[in-house]
Order: structure tokens, then C-alpha cells, then sequence
């Protein structure tokens, strides 16, 4: 039986959300790096032109500036696209921004294979792990546009830098208006007792079908949504793997330094598991986003897949 999503934009919902947060605290300014309008970063500026800068195309001034501004007290949000903001960047957000935990929210969109049509070149894919290798950082993937309002608002009260990561197109939303979001703990979609799907972002939705589809096999899948690489909840990992015995890990980014990474680790450090990943093993090409999963074998069947061959393993 297919569930049936509705869709929203989580750039769209940043966009407005910061807007709202700026009419709480003037603290907040926001930095821009000439994207504006694709980061809806541009709502802000129309209402609180004085706290905007745009610097253009110059990302290492961006977090430069934005370090010097938290240093001041101030709350800053920098926001571009996932290669502008964590790839292009990285020393000068490693020097000036993670080794003084200084308070700046780093929200950049167009992340992982999603940004599909713009290209290899485009479609940052390592952004995760480059942000998990900053020890202050705070690294927090949404799985929806209702995560996503939830989370920003969480970065803007919590003290220290943050990479929040979101995406190009609408995607689905797998959450309802009673949802709280608590950074470092991990949000359980859908229990189950014979193995666990692990997902990070918008791949929640894929983890929920996959999980729909083997049910129907009787194998009934527990999901769990870990937003939050950093603070990691190695509870709920920890406890996926005592009461279930199996589990897939599913992100649409690089295998190494990301979901599967902070996941086995935990694992073999806490709770040895029988464990299959589904993720990207290299770059990928210009091309539709469905088409792009298939082809790089990070859709709902090759999760699918993975689930029948860790039942396989936990049999043996």
C-alpha cells in the first residue's frame, strides 16, 4: 500500500521563519552571499533591510564577517547553497567560526543529490561530513519543512554555531503541526520489532515507504528520523539495536562522514548490529532527482534491498 505525502519547501519555511525570529530579537542579523531569493533569505532583508548583508559571491569574507559579528553579540545566520557555505568555505568556518564556538547558524540549501539538475558541481554531498569534523558544531538535518521551522527556531536560542542543511525542491512531509522538535534526540515515524530504518533528512519519507512495503512481507520496521548528527542521540541507536537486531541507514550523501558513519560507529563502540547502508558512493550527474536515486541506487527499493539483506544476516 503507497502512503501518499504532501510536499512543502524547507528553503521556503527557513525563509519565513527567520522573519518571524527577527521580529523577536534584534540580535539576529542575517548574511547573504548573493543567492538571496533561492535561500528566500531575501523575506528578511525586505523586512529588516538594516540587518541584511549581502556580500556576493566572496563565501570566505561571508564567515569572516559573520564570526566578527557574533564576537559582537550579535546572532548571525549565513545562508547560501550546501558547495558555497560548507565546501568553499571550510577553512575560514574552521578557524574563525568552530575553534572559538562562536554563535553563528550556517543554513545553507540546494544540499545532497536533490539539487539534481544543476550538476555535479552543484550538489554538495560532503557538506555533513565536513560539518561533523568540526568538534563545536551543532549538525542538524531536517526531514521536513515542519522540522525545519522547528529547528531554526531551536538554533536561534541555543548558544553556538550550527550547520543546518536543507534542500532545492519541495519535499515530503512527514511530519503533523503536533510535532517538537528536541535537538539530539531522535524522532521515532514508525515502531517495529524485527529491524530498524535509520534515515537523516528528507530520505524519512523514503525509510516510511520502504518500511509500508516490507510490512506487507510481514517484516515490520521501526523508523527513526536523526536529525541531529551532532548532538548524536546513541541512545535511541543504541536501544534500536537491543530491541530490533538489524538496522539500515539511508541518506542521500556521501557513505563517508555521514549517517552511516556516526551510526556505525556508535554501533561497533556500544552495540555490535547487523547493519547494511544505503548512500552515495561518489559524485553523480546533471538529471531529475528520481531518476538521480535509481540510477545511484539510494531510492525506496534499494532500501528495500538493504532490508532484505540485513534480515538475512540477523537470521543467520
Amino acid at each position: 500500500m503507497a502512503i501518499t505525502f504532501s510536499t512543502a519547501s524547507t528553503r521556503e519555511v527557513y525563509g519565513r521563519t527567520l522573519v518571524e525570529l527577527g521580529k523577536q530579537n534584534r540580535d539576529i542579523v542575517v548574511l547573504g552571499g548573493d543567492l538571496n531569493k533561492s535561500t528566500f533569505t531575501h523575506l528578511f532583508a525586505e523586512e529588516f533591510p538594516d540587518r541584511f548583508f549581502d556580500f556576493g559571491p566572496a563565501e570566505q569574507n561571508i564567515m569572516g564577517v559573520a564570526a566578527g559579528l557574533a564576537a559582537s553579540g550579535k546572532i548571525p545566520f549565513v545562508s547560501t547553497f550546501a558547495v558555497f557555505g560548507m565546501c568553499r568555505p571550510f577553512d575560514q568556518v574552521r578557524v574563525s567560526i568552530s575553534q572559538p564556538a562562536l554563535n553563528v547558524k550556517i543554513v545553507c540549501t540546494h544540499a545532497g543529490l536533490l539539487t539534481g539538475e544543476d550538476g555535479m558541481s552543484a550538489q554538495g554531498i560532503e557538506d555533513l561530513s565536513l560539518a561533523c569534523s568540526l568538534p563545536s558544531f551543532n549538525v542538524v538535518a531536517p526531514a521536513d519543512s515542519i522540522e525545519t521551522s522547528q529547528a531554526i527556531t531551536a538554533a536561534s536560542k541555543t548558544h553556538g554555531p550550527f550547520y543546518i542543511r536543507l534542500y532545492r525542491p519541495a519535499t515530503p512531509v512527514v511530519h503533523d503541526e503536533s510535532y517538537q522538535f528536541k535537538l539530539g534526540r531522535a524522532d521515532l515515524l514508525r515502531n517495529g520489532s524485527d529491524m530498524t530504518i535509520i534515515t537523516i533528512g528528507p530520505m524519512a519519507a523514503q525509510g516510511l515507504e520502504a518500511a509500508e512495503i516490507m510490512a506487507e512481507k510481514g517484516v515490520h520496521c521501526r523508523v527513526v528520523n536523526l536529525h541531529s548528527l551532532r548532538p548524536i542521540d546513541e541512545e535511541a541507536i543504541v536501544d534500536a539495536a537491543i530491541h530490533t537486531g538489524a538496522i539500515v541507514t539511508a541518506e542521500e550523501h556521501l557513505l563517508h562522514g555521514g549517517l552511516s558513519s556516526v551510526v556505525s560507529q556508535t554501533l561497533a563502540l556500544r552495540a555490535p548490529t547487523p547493519m547494511e547502508v544505503v548512500g552515495l558512493q561518489g559524485y553523480a550527474e546533471s538529471g531529475k532527482p528520481a531518476q538521480l536515486f535509481e540510477k545511484y541506487k539510494i531510492a525506496t527499493t534499494n532500501i528495500v534491498d538493504a532490508v532484505d539483506r540485513v534480515m538475512e544476516r540477523k537470521r543467520n
